[in-house]
């Protein structure tokens, strides 16, 4: 029989319930602690002799999200699985087993690589100024976009439709594609030609650059270096090798820019053109990255362009066009390469903490080309002029410092019945309490209105939960306020237009 004075685990549980009692605090998210490590490293020889890799590219659906496509400058396309177990410092061996197949894509080299079509089929990029559809399955060439008069340094596929390609190149244009296109026509080498159906010349002509470094920087002036098909599904964002300006077009109307964006001006000595080296966006279509040739790393917010860059990241020199930056599918990471033979890691809501920075690949060899798992959350890729492409996984863990104790008091919900009483000022019949123990036997009243208990958050906890982002969202539900939420670029209401155009008054 328990006595009156005896501590039963009911009894403790009891008054744990009705009492105070000390608990550990959970660890803040600053106690993250975030760490990339090496999974190994493939060699980009080919027939024996190193070839410099140009393009890597992840596959883009979560079944094939571990193969990896790389193509170089002599023409190539290779396909590796990187699920393989890589040796360390066995660079050709580790290419032998984890190569899929390759093939020979082009002539001349191969500057961007992608998947299309759920993985069925891969675009590439190369300085023969056409961009080619080849069948993964068969490495076979299904047609060959013709058109423009320079190298092709990049392209992008629709959001949502696959056939509809944006692709930019040296000669200063940037050109729409729909695949579904029948032609008749066809190369000398029995390949269907396509032809483009919307072209812009001189997109990012700089007479400024024309005017100050001379005639034979005209090339220059021109090239577009990187274009990206916005989420909205019908804007195109641009980048040029003269300047840091970004340009953003609406694909109905292609006379004229929607608005533009740039970096700060400097506010003394005189302002020094850079170029941009690569455009990049995550999932969500919200930010937009851009490696610029100051050797900073530019992050905007595609619905507050007339802002500016949110912020920008630096650590590493950007000192040629092959140096590219990627942000990840999640946003939370921005990974670059650099001329000084290593890649850094950047977290996007912390700017100003150091980056991680990736050493593996040899210091006198540039690292260029980069890319982030789609499926596989803090998997990348870098490639290196060292002839090696190096893969990444990103880890996080909660650190082990200890947090004071702290006292928190568990509330007990009360009953519907009673709660119903006490609010109008009823009498409560006492009850008979568990495993003998007994509630007062004085009749409970309520003279005033329940409140709830009023939460507290420290100060640290504040700044931890607020965005870094400016991105204040009036609490109306009107559709001025739709248009201002980030989630309306992917599920605008039906009322709005689903443009980029929306958000800016059009340049005169």
């Amino acid at each position: 029989m328990v006595t009156p004075n005896s501590k039963s685990i009911f009894n403790i549980v009891t008054s744990r319930e009705l009492n105070s009692f000390q608990v550990r605090k959970r660890p803040r998210m600053d106690g993250w602690v975030h760490g990339v490590f090496e999974m190994g490293a493939l060699s980009t020889q080919h027939n024996g002799e190193d070839i410099v890799p140009l393009a890597l590219s992840f596959a883009k659906t979560s079944k094939f999200s571990h193969i990896l496509a790389l193509s170089n400058e002599e023409g190539y396309v290779s396909l590796f699985d990187t699920r393989r177990k890589l040796q360390p410092s066995c660079y050709e061996e580790n290419a032998d087993n984890a190569r899929i197949c390759e093939w020979s894509a082009h002539n001349n080299a191969v500057f961007d690589v992608n998947w299309i079509k759920d993985d069925t089929q891969i675009l590439t990029a190369s300085g023969d100024q056409t961009v080619k559809i080849w069948d993964v399955q068969e490495k076979k060439c299904l047609g060959v976009l013709t058109g423009h008069t320079g190298s092709v340094k990049s392209f992008c596929s629709h959001p949502t439709n696959s056939d509809i390609i944006v692709s930019c190149s040296r000669d200063g244009s940037f050109r729409l594609w729909d695949l579904r296109c029948n032609s008749n026509t066809k190369n000398r080498h029995g390949e269907v030609s396509i032809s483009s159906t919307a072209v812009v010349k001189g997109a990012h002509l700089s007479y400024q650059v024309y005017r100050v470094r001379g005639r034979k920087a005209r090339g220059a002036s021109m090239s577009i270096t990187s274009a990206l098909w916005l989420k909205d599904e019908v804007s195109i964002a641009t980048a040029g090798a003269a300047d840091s300006v970004l340009k953003f077009w609406d694909t109905r109307n292609l006379k004229s820019i929607v608005t533009q964006a740039c970096p700060q001006p400097e506010s003394t000595g005189k302002q020094r053109l850079h170029g941009i080296s690569s455009l990049s966006q995550d999932d969500s279509g919200l930010l937009l990255s851009a490696s610029c040739m100051d050797s900073r790393v530019y992050l905007y917010n595609t619905l507050q362009l007339e802002k500016g860059p949110l912020r920008h990241f630096e650590g590493g020199r950007i000192e040629s066009f092959f140096v590219k930056a990627a942000i990840s599918p999640d946003a939370s990471s921005i990974v670059c390469g650099s001329s000084t033979g290593k890649a850094y890691v950047w977290q996007v809501d912390k700017p100003h903490v150091p980056p991680t920075i990736l050493k593996s690949h040899e210091d006198d060899e540039e690292v260029t080309a980069v890319d982030w798992c789609r499926s596989d959350i803090g998997k990348l890729a870098t490639a290196s002029d060292d002839f090696t492409i190096r893969i990444w996984n990103q880890r996080s863990y909660v650190s082990t410092t200890k947090y004071p104790f702290s006292i928190r008091r568990r509330v007990m919900a009360i009953p519907r019945t009673e709660c119903k009483m006490l609010l109008n000022n009823e009498e409560i019949c006492p009850k008979s309490g568990f495993d003998g123990l007994e509630t007062p036997h004085h009749p409970m009243k309520s003279a005033n209105p329940i409140t709830p208990p009023k939460t507290s958050t420290s100060e640290g906890h504040k700044n931890q939960l607020s965005s870094e982002f400016d991105l204040t969202v009036s609490p109306k539900n009107t559709p001025e306020s739709a248009m201002k939420s980030p989630s309306s670029v992917l599920n605008p209401p039906p009322s709005l237009k689903r443009t980029i155009r929306d958000y800016f008054v059009a340049s005169s």
